[in-house]
């Protein structure tokens, strides 16, 4: 279990800090309420940076950065941040408590009962990324101009699937607008994210919009319906290697049963030339979602699946560090 403050929490401006749930280099998240009266205090995760890197003005940026560009997003299917600013010096944000599992864990839970989830919940949980990525794509900076935002962190980690059904993109670290993500001045921008959802094009050190994304989501997809890895290698060099010439197969060629419908959707997102691949999550949330409309039955949904591999839901605070908001926003940079 996670380690619970002392004597009833810390209490960090309006919010009481009641368990830290992760650190990491940059940051320290917890476990926190505002303060008020406690049958109506609402839970927030807090994330918060660490007092030994407040001094680095390189850190503080990161974390500002992450702050201002997540605080633009509101949408369903994206972790909300309520709040940012700065407390006794230490910069934080305060973002909602989701309650369930990363899509990571819930794989992992699924090779080792050897299943592997069903081709319409698969589409379903990559048609509510999609949705929330298309808005994170399309999202507006302040003062209108479009933001062309990159998330370039999208893996089964960063989509946490809840117990009331939802389906949630975290993590907005290492995201850039369009323009930022490029090469500049003839140096490639450094490789950033796990390098086996890495596009081909990130890869190369080429120029990264948002069909960079896309080809991550279908890594994801592909890997929800295979039940397996797609391209991780040996090492980093064969896994680059590997997203760059390994022969894609279609998921059913490992799993038969898959619809011939779901691997064109697959293949779609996993275009290697970013012309040919989807042009917008949006298109690939639409095919999904007929792909889901002509599903002979609705199958099984999110909050069974969970059910399923982990039991009831837990009571607030009796989640593993993994069950939450609170492990999957990013505390590594």
């Amino acid at each position: 279990m996670p380690p619970v403050l002392p004597s009833g929490g810390e209490l960090f401006g309006r919010y009481r800090l009641i368990e830290r749930v992760g650190k990491g280099g940059m940051a320290e998240v917890f476990r926190a309420v505002a303060e008020g009266p406690r049958e109506r205090a609402p839970v927030f995760v807090i994330k918060r940076i660490r007092p030994d890197r407040t001094d680095s003005p390189k850190f503080v940026q990161m974390f500002c950065d992450e702050a201002r560009i997540s605080a633009l997003l509101r949408h369903p299917n994206i972790v909300q941040i309520y709040d940012f600013g700065q407390i006794e010096g230490a910069y934080f944000m305060a973002m909602e408590y989701l309650r369930g599992r990363d899509l990571d864990s819930v794989m992992r839970a699924l090779r080792t009962a050897r299943a592997a989830l069903s081709p319409s919940l698969a589409a379903l949980v990559a048609r509510e990324a999609a949705r929330g990525l298309h808005h994170a794509h399309t999202a507006p900076l302040p003062g209108g101009a479009p933001g062309g935002l990159v998330h370039r962190d999208v893996t089964p980690s960063n989509i946490m699937l809840l117990w009331n059904g939802g389906v949630k993109i975290l993590d907005f670290g290492i995201a850039k607008a369009a323009s930022d993500a490029r090469a500049r001045d003839g140096v490639a921008p450094k490789l950033e994210g796990k390098l086996a959802y890495l596009s081909p094009e990130l890869v190369r050190g080429g120029e990264v919009d948002r069909r960079s994304d896309i080809f991550a989501l279908g890594v994801v997809c592909w890997e929800m319906v295979a039940g397996s890895g797609l391209f991780t290698g040996r090492n980093e060099y064969e896994t680059m290697r590997n997203v760059l010439v390994q022969p894609i197969s279609a998921p059913s060629r490992g799993r038969p049963g898959v619809p011939a419908a779901l691997d064109a959707i697959v293949a779609r997102a996993l275009e290697r030339e970013p012309a040919r691949r989807y042009q917008t999550a949006a298109e690939m949330a639409d095919d999904l979602d007929r792909f889901l409309a002509a599903a002979s039955s609705p199958g099984e949904t999110v909050s069974q699946l969970l059910r399923g591999l982990f039991g009831p839901e837990p009571a607030d605070g009796a989640d593993a560090p993994q069950s939450s908001s609170a492990r999957s926003v990013s505390t590594s940079r």
